[in-house]
C-alpha cells in the first residue's frame, strides 16, 4: 500500500537536482558570457585608446657646433648708381644708350637740341664784344688823359673819371664773359654723358621729348649702375649686432638661383641701432664680375656667428604658443608629456636659442599636434632613436 509514495518522493529529488543542474549550468553560461564581453569591451577601450594617443617624433636640444646660422631678408644694390637728369632745356634730338646697355666713363648717352640756349649764347657774345670795344675805347681814352694831366693841359678831377670810367667798363666786360661762359657751359649740357663705367638700368625719355631742368619734377633721363660689385644691405636686430664685427661671414641666396649660394664679406655696420625698427643696418660686399646679380634685388642671408654654448638650439617647429608664454613639450620615460615654458634668447630662423626652461638632455616634441596637453600619454616614433637639433 505505500509503495507509490516512494516512488514519487524518488522523483521529486531528481527533478530537484536536475532543475538545480540546469541553474548552474545556465549561470555558468551567464558569467562566461559577460566576462567575454567585459574582456573584449576592455579591449577596444584599450585599442580606442592606442589609437588616439598621438605618435610624435622627439628630438634632443643641442649645443654643438663652434657656429649658429643667422638668416635675415637683404636687399642687393649696385656698387654705384647715378640717375642722369639734364642740366639744360630743350629737346631730345637723340638717345644712343638703351637700358642693359654697357657704357664708359664720358660715353654719350643723348644729345640735346637747345635753341633758346644758342639764342642767348649769341646775343651774350654780342654783348661781350660790345663791352670788349668799349673797354679798349676806355683804355685808350685814358691813357691820353693821363699824359694830358702830365701836361697839366687838364684837370685831375677830369683825368681820374676816365680812370674810373676805366674800371666801369672793365668790370662790364668781366661780366659779360662770365654771362657767355655760363650760357656755353649750359649749351654743353646738351650732350647727356655717364659719369662712370657702368651699365644702363632706365630710361624715361625719347627722341622729341621736351626736357626742363631745375623742377622738383624733373625725372632721370638715365640711371646708370656699376655692378662689378654689389653693396647688401640687411637689418640685424640689436641682440645679435654684438656679434657683427670684422671675421664675420655671410652666405647669400636669391629666389632665382636656388641652388646656388653668393660668398658675401663684411664691409661696414652703421654703429647705431633705430630706434623705430630695433636693427642695426649692416652693409656686405659681393664680387659680381660674372653679372648674375642685379640691383634692387631680395635675397637671403646667412650668417655664421660664434656659439657660446651658454644655451641650447631647438628648432622653431618646436615651439608652441600658449596662455603662459612660449612653450615646449618634454616627453619623459614613460611617454608622459610635461609642457615647459621657455624663454628664447634668440631667434634664428629656422632655429631658436634657448635661454632657460631646457637642458640639453630633455626629449622634446618635434611639430606637437595643437591639442597635446600636459600629462597626455604619447606614443614615440622610432623610440630608442632620439635625434638632436642640429642633425
Amino acid at each position: 500500500m505505500h509503495e507509490p509514495v516512494k516512488l514519487v518522493v524518488r522523483d521529486n529529488r531528481k527533478l530537484r537536482r536536475a532543475g538545480l543542474i540546469g541553474i548552474a549550468v545556465a549561470v555558468v553560461v551567464v558569467g562566461a558570457g559577460m566576462t567575454t564581453r567585459l574582456f573584449a569591451k576592455q579591449e577596444l577601450k584599450n585599442w580606442t585608446a592606442e589609437q588616439a594617443m598621438p605618435t610624435v617624433s622627439v628630438l634632443r636640444p643641442s649645443v654643438d657646433g663652434a657656429q649658429r646660422p643667422l638668416s635675415l631678408p637683404a636687399s642687393v644694390e649696385a656698387w654705384s648708381q647715378a640717375p642722369v637728369y639734364a642740366r639744360t632745356n630743350g629737346y631730345l634730338k637723340a638717345w644712343y644708350a638703351d637700358i642693359g646697355t654697357p657704357v664708359k666713363a664720358g660715353q654719350i648717352l643723348a644729345e640735346i637740341d637747345t635753341p633758346d640756349v644758342d639764342q642767348q649764347v649769341a646775343a651774350s657774345t654780342a654783348n661781350l664784344a660790345t663791352a670788349v670795344a668799349q673797354l679798349k675805347l676806355a683804355e685808350t681814352t685814358a691813357q691820353r688823359w693821363g699824359k694830358l694831366v702830365a701836361q697839366d693841359a687838364v684837370s685831375k678831377q677830369d683825368a681820374e673819371e676816365k680812370q674810373s670810367d676805366l674800371a666801369v667798363r672793365r668790370a662790364m666786360a668781366n661780366a659779360a664773359q662770365a654771362d657767355v661762359d655760363r650760357l656755353r657751359t649750359l649749351q654743353s649740357f646738351r650732350r647727356i654723358i655717364a659719369p662712370f663705367d657702368g651699365v644702363v638700368t632706365s630710361r624715361s625719355t625719347d627722341v622729341g621729348a621736351l626736357i626742363v631742368s631745375g623742377t622738383a619734377a624733373a625725372r632721370p633721363l638715365f640711371t646708370v649702375a656699376d655692378t662689378k660689385k654689389m653693396r647688401v644691405y640687411v637689418h640685424v636686430p640689436q641682440n645679435f649686432s654684438a656679434d657683427i664685427k670684422p671675421g664675420v661671414t655671410a652666405t647669400l641666396v636669391l629666389p632665382e638661383y636656388p641652388d646656388r649660394t653668393f660668398h658675401a664679406t663684411l664691409l661696414n655696420t652703421s654703429e647705431s641701432v633705430n630706434d623705430t625698427s630695433g636693427s642695426m643696418l649692416v652693409q656686405l660686399e659681393v664680387d659680381n664680375s660674372d653679372g648674375m646679380l642685379k640691383p634692387g634685388a631680395y635675397a637671403q642671408v646667412t650668417f655664421s656667428l660664434p656659439n657660446t654654448g651658454s644655451s641650447v638650439l631647438v628648432p622653431a617647429s618646436a615651439l608652441m604658443f600658449r596662455p603662459q608664454g612660449m612653450t615646449v613639450a618634454v616627453v619623459d620615460s614613460n611617454g608622459r608629456v610635461k609642457l615647459r615654458v621657455i624663454k628664447i634668447a634668440r631667434d634664428f630662423g629656422a632655429k631658436v636659442e634657448i635661454a632657460s626652461g631646457l637642458s640639453p638632455n630633455d626629449n622634446i616634441v618635434d611639430s606637437p599636434p595643437d591639442a597635446l596637453a600636459d600629462g597626455d600619454q604619447v606614443h614615440i616614433l622610432d623610440s630608442g632613436q632620439t635625434s638632436h637639433a642640429n642633425s
